[in-house]
C-alpha cells in the first residue's frame, strides 16, 4: 500500500510504500536542519508501527543535499530498526550525500555486520 507523498513547508516530501517484505521511504528534497524533524517524525511512525516489514530501505536517490541533522536522523532510524528487529538499508545514494555518508562512517554502519561508534555489532535479520 503506498501512501501519497507529504510535502514539508520547507520543501521535503516523504513518500512510504508498504510492500510485503519490505517498506520503502522514498524521500526527495533537501534534508537539514528544518526538514530533519519531519524525517525522524515519519521514520519514527514507519518503525514503530505495526505496518512495517522486516526490511525498511530509506531512499535518497533524490535527496541532493544532507546536513549532519538528516545523517543524525538516520543513525537514530538505525538504532530504532535495531532494537525492534528491523533491516534498515539505504539506497540511491550519490554525490555530495553519499560523500557525507561515507566520511561520517554511517554507510559502514548500514552494511550487514556494520558498528555503531562504541563498537556494537549490527544484528542481521
Amino acid at each position: 500500500m503506498t501512501r501519497p507523498a507529504i510535502p514539508s513547508g520547507a520543501g521535503l516530501e516523504i513518500k512510504v510504500d508498504h510492500r510485503a517484505e519490505e517498506t520503502v521511504v522514498s524521500v526527495s528534497g533537501h534534508i537539514n536542519v528544518d526538514t530533519s524533524p519531519e524525517l525522524r517524525e515519519r521514520l519514527r511512525v514507519v518503525l514503530s508501527g505495526g505496518e512495517s516489514s522486516p526490511t525498511v530501505t530509506i531512499d535518497l536517490a533524490d535527496v541532493p543535499y544532507i546536513e549532519t541533522s538528516g545523517v543524525a536522523t538516520l543513525i537514530e532510524a538505525l538504532r530504532a530498526a535495531r532494537h525492534r528487529g528491523i533491516n534498515l538499508r539505504l539506497q540511491g545514494l550519490s554525490g555530495a550525500v553519499l560523500r557525507l555518508i561515507e566520511v561520517t562512517g554511517v554507510k559502514a554502519m548500514f552494511e550487514p555486520g556494520g558498528q555503531e561508534p562504541g563498537g556494537e555489532e549490527q544484528k542481521v535479520v
